[in-house]
Order: structure tokens, then C-alpha cells, then sequence
């Protein structure tokens, strides 16, 4: 039986004084001594993080398409101490450091250039700071991050101490729906990027079910009215850690723009998510253990009317 407790309710790794004693010994000793305290970080929340185990298991069985061993699982939870890390690196010193191989980099310009502004949708899968770290070779281009500061409140919080401007920068998700909304079409107004993650539902957010992984599971609509609300190009984008200190940043054209008719929109919402769910599915398992969703992401998740989100402005 699977932990069908929501993504939110689980409770942030570390306290703060436990989080600032990290991030000093990082910042302080660098990076390649800070990746040595990786593995007896990683063994610990392997060892006391009960549910996250479970659906580690749970999401490398259908990812590898056999039962995964712990070695596995701890090269999952590895792989998201090393992201986490790479955070505080990559917002303090940008890409210095570290390599990152970027696709479809010449498209999103070239949406940049006609000054409508774009939404990139990604997913829980490797980094998704390598974007803020690339966006600097276009100081040009403003990035804004649809970010929920209420899940990781002490992380937040460091992280902005370190990276004040890249605070500013982000849209916080927990205001609701309608500050999103508002806060993403004045940046594309200004011809900025906005981000979001779409493979993660807000505990009262509509969703509806897709094929993932060879079973049905519950992804959120909010994203895809949010498109349609903003009708500028949509792309998805990946940051895939590859291992050390490299990452690929992958842009993928998706839609100019997102179209929901208002008598379709059930049967819309799901081409469109079983779009996203085939791009997302694709590089799973190019990277397997770059998914950080450390819940049952199958379980059969709180449903609304398409129609009645969190970001019913849209």
C-alpha cells in the first residue's frame, strides 16, 4: 500500500540551524568538500525518511522496469542532496564551476526576440536553478519563477539571504491563483521568461488523470489554464543533472499559443497533459534518478471541475 500522504504535508528536511551549518561548511570549504558530506547526509534522510523510501521504490520499479535495490534508491536520494547543493552554487556564483550543455537555446531566443514573452514548463527532475544560472548570458531577459515559498519556508528563506535579487525575481505561488496570474502577464508584458513546474498539484488544485509510467496518475490543470490565460509561446524546459558538475538544459517547443476552448476544455486539458506526460516520461528514462517526487505520485489525487483551480483567474 502506498503513502498517500499529499507532497505538502511532509516535513522539510533540516532545521535551520542544521541548513545554515551546511551552507556555511559549502560556502566556506567549496564545493568539492561540501560533496563529501553528501554521503553520510544522503545515508541519514535514506535511513530516518520512511515514506520518501517507499516511494522511491515505487517510482524506480516502473522507471526501471524491475524492483530497484537500495544502491538505487540512494543514488536517487544522492542525486537530490547533490541538486540541492548545486543550489546554493549555482545562485552564488552562476555557472562558474560547473558545465552546462544547453538545447533549443537558439528557439527560445528566438520567442524572446518577438517580445511577447514565454512560459517555460518544467518538471521535478534534476535542476531547475541551471536555468537562472544560463538566463545570465541574456541579462537582457528577465526570468520570474512561479515558486510555493510556504513548502521549503527555512531553504526559502537562506537561499534568498544568499541571492537577494533572485528573491525579488520569484512569483510566490502561495498568494493564489490570481496573483500568479497577474504577476506572469505583467512579465511577459515586459517581454520576460516566466517558470513553473507542472508535475506537481497544490493540495486543492484540479487535476486530472494521465497515462505516466504505465499507469494512471494525477497531474495539475492550473499550469495549462495559466497558458491559456497568458497566449504567449509556451516551451518546456528540463535541467538534467548529469552527474559531477554537469547539466543539460533542454528547451523544447510545446505550443503558440495554448488554445482551451471553453465547450472543450476537458478534452483539451487532457491532449495537452498527455503531451507533457510523454516529454516528462521520455526523460525519465533518459536519467532516471533525477526525479525527485518523493511521494506516491500515483495515488488518486483530490479532483475538481477543470473549471474551479486555485487559478480561477485563469
Amino acid at each position: 500500500m502506498g503513502d498517500t500522504t499529499h507532497w505538502r504535508e511532509q516535513r522539510e528536511g533540516g532545521g535551520r540551524f542544521a541548513l545554515r551549518l551546511i551552507l556555511a561548511l559549502a560556502l566556506h570549504g567549496g564545493r568539492r568538500f561540501a560533496r563529501l558530506l553528501l554521503y553520510p547526509i544522503t545515508l541519514y534522510y535514506f535511513l530516518r525518511r520512511g515514506a520518501e523510501r517507499r516511494a522511491s521504490r515505487q517510482y524506480l520499479a516502473r522507471a526501471l522496469g524491475r524492483p530497484p535495490g537500495v544502491w538505487a534508491m540512494l543514488r536517487q536520494f544522492h542525486g537530490y542532496a547533490a541538486t540541492t547543493l548545486d543550489r546554493v552554487f549555482l545562485l552564488v556564483r552562476g555557472e562558474r564551476g560547473f558545465h552546462i550543455e544547453v538545447e533549443g537555446l537558439a528557439e527560445l531566443e528566438r520567442r524572446l526576440d518577438e517580445g511577447r514573452g514565454v512560459l517555460l514548463i518544467g518538471s521535478h527532475q534534476g535542476s531547475f536553478e541551471a536555468l537562472r544560472a544560463v538566463s545570465t548570458r541574456h541579462p537582457s531577459a528577465q526570468l520570474r519563477v512561479v515558486l510555493d515559498k510556504g513548502k521549503t519556508p527555512i531553504m526559502t528563506e537562506l537561499l534568498e539571504a544568499l541571492a537577494p535579487d533572485v528573491g525579488k525575481a520569484v512569483i510566490d505561488a502561495s498568494r493564489g491563483g490570481a496573483h500568479v496570474v497577474l504577476a506572469a502577464a505583467e512579465a511577459c508584458r515586459q517581454g520576460a521568461m516566466v517558470a513553473l513546474l507542472a508535475d506537481r498539484a497544490g493540495e486543492h488544485e484540479a487535476q486530472r488523470s494521465v497515462d505516466f509510467l504505465g499507469a494512471p496518475a494525477p497531474l495539475p490543470v492550473g499550469p495549462w489554464l495559466l497558458a491559456n490565460a497568458l497566449q504567449v509561446p509556451v516551451l518546456l524546459c528540463f535541467g538534467l543533472y548529469l552527474g559531477g558538475n554537469r547539466y543539460r538544459l533542454v528547451f523544447e517547443p510545446f505550443a503558440d499559443p495554448v488554445a482551451i476552448p471553453r465547450d472543450q476544455r476537458g478534452p483539451a486539458l487532457d491532449v495537452l497533459l498527455a503531451r507533457y506526460a510523454a516529454r516528462l516520461e521520455h526523460y525519465v528514462r533518459v536519467v532516471p534518478y533525477n526525479w525527485f517526487n518523493f511521494h506516491d505520485f500515483w495515488a488518486a489525487g483530490e479532483s475538481a471541475d477543470p473549471g474551479v483551480t486555485p487559478n480561477r483567474a485563469a
